[in-house]
Order: structure tokens, then sequence, then C-alpha cells
């Protein structure tokens, strides 16, 4: 857990912020185009304006297969940049020597490490700090000053790039910001307590949040930034981390540390959700190069579950030697590395995708936390430690 739940209770004012020096804002290249079903589809008829286009009505993470690496990041070097949460540093690791190359200093308590929409920035939360810190991919280095940005817990980029949207968990908001100046657009106070993790509708128009400490998700018009819906959690004590959507757009995946599984639900219609058992600390959720299955970490018993899409069920169960606290990470762009942060021990674990086995676990700061495999395939990005459409 990162924080006292007392701090939640404690309001805190919203800080103007300074633009950040780099690059103005553009739209990433799009090497692959929509395939016609894809333009035809119903959800095209309706997509957030200024997004771009499905290229599978099938597959949201169409663009995501291996190796398929935007002409922004072709050329960036190949890292995992790791935030450790009590170091106040980011440790970059070279994925070909699975060994630390560099420590960065960044602010107090970074969370996590989230490529920007536009794909040129990785923005480290550095959440009691009050900043973003910027590091340019091209060469792992920070890349200018701190952003001022009050309680940045997590953050996460409209499909249509035009807002970040910052969980402001301490301070019980939705902040709407610029997507490259981070200056503040819209305010939405929550009434739930944590919010922490999200992802986006296939036509962009909602996404759903989870809200840790009260055990709820909301559900938020993105145009409108406005909170439609929430619902809580059927179990007392629920505590809900991850969030992610299936394939093809038509459920969502809720991972919950307490419940020990994820709830599994329609998002459109936004009713009860059932629970799916993994394991205990059911924490982080990611989906693989095929689109195929889905990674689910369990920190509380050091293993990670495999979720086969089609099904609907686990088919494997993956066991970390001598155990640990697996937590939020990514996938390597050949889809053959499944990177996790290990919470309380320290390290990071790099785990073989075909068959499960620790290839290696390689010692980090304090409390290592949202860690970035950068670059990864894919258009652009909705933030977050990387979930690419």
């Amino acid at each position: 857990m990162r924080r006292r739940l007392a701090l939640l209770l404690t309001a805190c004012a919203l800080t103007a912020c300074a633009p950040f020096s780099g690059q103005r804002h553009t739209a990433p290249s799009h090497a692959a185009s929509p395939s016609p079903s894809a333009a035809a589809s119903p959800v095209a008829a309706r997509m957030l304006p200024g997004m771009p286009p499905l290229l599978d009505p099938n597959d949201l993470y169409a663009a995501d297969r291996p190796g398929n690496l935007s002409p922004v990041v072709r050329d960036f070097p190949s890292r995992v940049y790791v935030p450790n949460t009590n170091s106040d540093t980011v440790s970059v690791i070279d994925p070909a020597t699975y060994k630390v190359i560099d420590t960065l200093r960044v602010g107090r308590q970074p969370q996590h490490v989230v490529p920007s929409w536009d794909l040129k920035t990785l923005w480290v939360n550095d959440d009691l700090g009050n900043t973003l810190t910027p590091i340019d991919p091209a060469t792992g280095r920070i890349a200018g000053p701190r952003v001022p940005v009050h309680d940045p817990y997590n953050l996460y980029f409209t499909p249509n790039g035009r807002y970040a949207v910052v969980m402001a968990s301490a301070d019980r908001q939705l902040v709407f910001r610029d997507a490259h100046t981070m200056a503040v657009r819209k305010v939405v106070p929550v009434s739930c307590y944590g919010v922490n993790h999200a992802d986006f509708s296939p036509d962009g128009r909602y996404f759903i949040v989870s809200c840790e400490f009260s055990g709820e998700l909301l559900k938020v018009d993105t145009e409108e930034m406005a909170v439609v819906a929430k619902e809580r959690l059927p179990m007392r004590g629920a505590m809900p981390q991850d969030v992610k959507i299936s394939p093809d757009g038509h459920t969502w995946y809720v991972a919950d540390m307490m419940a020990d599984g994820m709830w599994v639900l329609n998002g459109d219609t936004f009713g009860p959700p059932r629970l799916l058992h993994t394991g205990k600390g059911c924490h982080g959720l990611y989906v693989s190069r095929d689109s195929k299955y889905m990674y689910i970490s369990n920190r509380g018993e050091g293993s990670v579950s495999v979720l086969d899409f089609a099904s609907g069920r686990l088919v494997h169960k993956w066991h970390i030697p001598g155990g640990g606290s697996p937590d939020m990470g990514g996938v390597s762009a050949d889809g053959k590395v499944l990177w996790l942060s290990g919470r309380y021990n320290s390290e990071v674990y790099a785990i073989d995708t075909t068959d499960g086995h620790t290839i290696a676990k390689i010692p980090v700061g304090s409390g290592p936390h949202g860690l970035a495999v950068y670059p990864q395939p894919g258009r652009y990005s909705l933030g977050h430690t990387g979930i690419f459409r």
C-alpha cells in the first residue's frame, strides 16, 4: 500500500502548473491503417472526437503486436524504468543484460513511470513531491525541470490526446490537465477514497476508475469530464487496483488485492460484477502481445496467473522461486518477457512468457512500484505504466 489511509482524509490545495519546456504536443505517426470493418463498425460512428480510428473492432490491442514500434520510438534504447518510492529514485535497467545501468534522482515518493500520449516523454509521478519529472526516452536521462502537479499518484491520457487525467488520490479528485503543459483544465471532485487506476472504453467515450480505499468503481464521461455512475463492489473490505478492458471491448477486469481475484463486469451497463479468484493480493493486469492472454500479478503470494480471454478461464499459474511481491510492470516489445516490480523485496522480476520461469531477479531501490518497459508497440499511450492502442 502506497501511503497511510489518513492522508486521504486531508484535503490539499491544487497548485498551478508551469509548462514543460520540451517539444510541443503532436500526434504520433500511425504506421497502420484501420481495416474496412473497423471503419464501418458501430464503435467508429460514436468515437470520441479526435481519437485515432480503431485498427480492428474486435481487438483494441491490434497495434501492440511484437516489434510493431511507432516511428516516434523506433530508435529509442530498450530500457526498464523502475520508480523506487522509498528511495526517491528511478532505476534504469538494460533488459539485454538484466542489470541496472543508471539511477536517476527524482521527486519525493515516485509511484509510476508513465508514457505520454504522443510517446515522446516518460513522466515520473512524484506523488508526495507534487511534481512530474520528465525523462527523455531517447537518452534515458531527465529531460528538464520538474513540473508542479499536485498529488500525482497516477496519470492517464484521454484517447484523443487532449487531456492528461491525474489520479489525485489524497485530494479525492480527477484532475483534467492539458496533455502537454499540464495546466489545469477541470477539477472533478469524487466521493470515493483512493482513485488510482483506470482504462477507457473502445470508443473512448468513458473510462472506469477504481477507488482503492472505499471499494468502489467510478464511470466517467470523457468528453464531459464528469462522473456519471458509481458502484460499490459486493464485498466488505474490497480494495480494487488495476483496471483492464478485454481485446474485444466487451468485458472489464478489475484486480482486487483483498478479494484475491478480479471483478469481471460489463462496462456499458455497469451492472453488478462477478469475482474470478486468481491468487492472494491480485494487483496488476497486462495483455499479451497476441491479445490472447492476460498476465495477472498476485502480490500477496509471489505468483502470476494467466487468463485465456477466449474461454474466460485461468490456464496457468507461475510462481516466483523463493516468493516475492510482484506488483506493476509491462511486457517487452517482443512479447517474450513480463517485467514486474517486487514492491516489498527491492527487486524487479523478469518472467519468461512462454513457460513462466523467472529469468532474473534484479536488485533495485526500496519500494519499487509502477515500472515502465519502454519503448513498447502501439500508436499512442493511454498512460499508467503503458496502455497502448
